[in-house]
C-alpha cells in the first residue's frame, strides 16, 4: 500500500515514466488513427484495452439473453415455442428477468464500488469478469425458471460492479489531458458488445442451430464465458494504479455514506441527475425496440398481404435494422462526447444530448412517417440517447476523490437502474396489453421524450468540472 513508485513491477512504473525515447518506440505499435487521438504509453494501452474488453463484455453477457428469450422461456416452462401460450408469457417473463438484471446491476455497483476502492481496481474488475463469464455462462445448464433466476442475479451483480472498477482504473492511469478521450473511447466498447451479441445468436441460434431452437439458445449462452479468458489477461498484465495506492496507502476503507457528506453531496446529486435520465430513457428505448419493430412489420406485412413465412422474415429484418441503427448511432454519439465535452464543457454537453433525446424521439414518433422510415430514425436516437453515455466514463471519475471514485461512480452508474427496473417490468405489461398495434408503442416513445426534458431542466445543477484536475 504504501510502496514507492520504485518498488512496483516495471510495466507499471512505465505507465509513468514519460521519458521520449520509449513513447516514440511505443507510438510505433498503436495504429496511426488512434494515436491521433490517444497518446498512450503502451502499459496504459494495455489498462485501456483491458477496461475496454471488460465492459464490452459486460453488455454483451448482460443483453445475451435478450435475444434468445424467445426460445429459452418457452422451453423452461414447457410451452411449444411460438404458440399463443408462449407468446402471452414471454413479455411477462421478460419484464421480471430484465427487471432482476437491472436490479442485481444496481447492486454490484453499490457493492463492488467500495470494495475496488478499498482492495484495488484490477483485483474487482477481475473478480466481476469472471463472476458475470459464470452467471451467464451456467445459464445454459438450468432446466427451471428459478434457476435462470439465480444465474442472471449471479451475472447482474458482476455486470455492475464491473463498470466502476474499469473507468476508475482508466481514469487514474491515462494522462490529465488524456482523460475525456479515453473515457468517451472506452464506452465505444458498450455498442460493440451489442454487436457481438446479434451477431452471436445470429450465427448460433440462427445459422448453426437453426433446427433446434429448444437447444440453441443454451450454446448462445455458453459463449458468455469468453469474459472469463480476458479476466486471466488482467492478471497477468495490469496492475493496481498507483494514483489508487497512494491515496489508499494510509485511509479509512470507503463508505458508501461518504459520498452525500457536506463536502461531496452537490458532486453526488450532479451525477445522479445526468446518469438516473440517462438510464430511464435508454433503457426504456432499448426495452421497446424488439415490440416496436415487431408490431410494424407485423401491420405492414398485413397490408401487403404476406404468408407466415414472409412476415416472420419482414419481422426479423425490421428488428435487426433497428438495432442496427440505434447502436451505429450510439457510436457516433459517444465519440462526439470528445470535442463536445472539451470545447464547451460538461454542462452543455448534457444540455444537448438531453435537447437532442428529446428532440429525435418526438421527431421519430411524433411525426406522421412510414412505418420503415421510424426504423432508421433510431440512428438519431441512439445518437443522443445512447450517444450520451459516452461521457460517464470520464466525467463520474472527476468529480470523486481517489479513496472514493469507484464508490461514487459506481453507486451513481447503477442506482438509477433501481428506479428503471420498474420500468422495464412494465414494458412487458404494456406488450401484452398492445396485442401487436403499433400505435400503442408509438404513443408511448413519444411520452418517454418527457425524461429528457425533464433532465434538460435539472442541468442546471451539474456540476462543471472541464479543465480541472481530478481530485485526489
Amino acid at each position: 500500500m504504501g510502496k514507492s513508485r520504485e518498488s512496483y513491477p516495471i510495466a507499471t512504473r512505465a505507465c509513468y515514466a514519460c521519458n521520449s525515447a520509449r513513447n516514440s518506440q511505443q507510438k510505433r505499435n498503436v495504429p496511426i488513427t488512434l494515436r491521433r487521438v490517444l497518446k498512450l504509453t503502451r502499459y496504459q494501452w494495455t489498462v485501456f484495452a483491458a477496461a475496454w474488453l471488460g465492459w464490452g463484455f459486460d453488455i454483451f453477457d448482460g443483453l445475451l439473453f435478450n435475444f434468445v428469450a424467445p426460445n429459452a422461456i418457452p422451453t423452461l416452462l414447457d410451452l411449444p415455442i411460438g404458440s399463443p401460450e408462449a407468446n402471452t408469457a414471454l413479455p411477462y417473463w421478460n419484464g421480471i428477468l430484465n427487471s432482476l438484471l437491472l436490479l442485481g446491476w444496481a447492486a454490484g455497483g453499490v457493492i463492488f464500488g467500495p470494495i475496488s476502492d478499498r482492495f484495488g481496481r484490477k483485483r474487482v474488475l477481475m473478480l466481476t469478469m469472471l463472476l458475470y463469464a459464470l452467471g451467464t455462462a451456467s445459464c445454459a445448464f438450468v432446466t427451471e425458471m428459478w434457476q435462470l433466476v439465480i444465474c442472471r442475479i449471479i451475472a447482474s451483480l458482476g455486470i455492475g460492479g464491473e463498470w466502476a472498477a474499469g473507468s476508475a482504473m482508466v481514469a487514474e492511469v491515462v494522462p490529465e489531458d488524456q482523460r475525456v478521450e479515453a473515457g468517451a473511447l472506452l464506452y465505444t466498447s458498450a455498442p460493440f458488445g451489442l454487436f457481438l451479441a446479434t451477431f452471436v445468436n445470429a450465427e448460433v441460434a440462427g445459422d448453426w442451430f437453426a433446427h433446434d431452437p429448444a437447444m440453441s439458445w443454451r450454446y448462445v449462452m455458453l459463449f458468455g464465458l469468453i469474459p472469463a479468458a480476458i479476466a486471466f489477461v488482467v492478471r497477468i498484465f495490469v496492475h493496481e494504479p498507483e494514483r489508487w495506492a497512494s491515496a489508499t496507502a494510509h485511509a479509512a476503507p470507503a463508505r458508501v455514506s461518504e459520498i452525500f457528506s457536506p463536502e461531496i453531496r452537490k458532486r453526488t446529486f450532479s451525477a445522479l441527475v445526468v446518469t438516473i435520465v440517462a438510464l430511464i430513457t435508454w433503457w426504456t428505448c432499448n426495452a421497446f425496440i424488439q415490440a416496436l419493430a415487431n408490431a410494424l412489420a407485423g401491420a405492414e406485412a398485413a397490408k401487403l398481404g404476406l404468408d407466415p413465412t414472409a412476415t416472420a422474415a419482414l419481422k426479423q429484418a425490421w428488428i435487426k435494422r433497428a438495432v442496427l441503427w440505434f447502436n451505429t448511432g450510439g457510436l457516433l454519439g459517444t465519440l462526439l462526447t470528445i470535442p463536445i465535452a472539451k470545447i464547451l464543457g460538461r454542462r452543455k454537453m448534457y444540455m444537448i444530448y438531453f435537447a437532442g433525446s428529446s428532440a429525435a424521439l418526438l421527431a421519430a414518433f411524433g411525426l406522421d412517417l412510414p412505418s420503415e422510415t421510424r426504423l432508421y430514425m433510431y440512428f438519431f436516437i441512439g445518437l443522443t440517447v445512447f450517444g450520451v453515455f459516452g461521457s460517464f466514463t470520464f466525467y463520474l471519475p472527476e468529480l470523486f476523490p481517489t479513496r472514493l471514485r469507484s464508490t461514487g461512480s459506481g453507486f451513481c452508474y447503477n442506482i438509477g437502474r433501481v428506479v428503471t427496473a420498474g420500468g422495464v417490468f412494465a414494458v412487458g405489461a404494456i406488450v401484452q396489453a398492445a396485442k401487436g398495434d403499433p400505435a400503442v408503442f408509438v404513443r408511448t416513445m413519444c411520452m418517454i421524450a418527457v425524461v429528457p426534458i425533464v433532465g434538460l431542466l435539472l442541468t442546471h445543477w451539474v456540476i462543471e468540472t472541464r479543465g480541472q484536475k481530478m481530485p485526489d
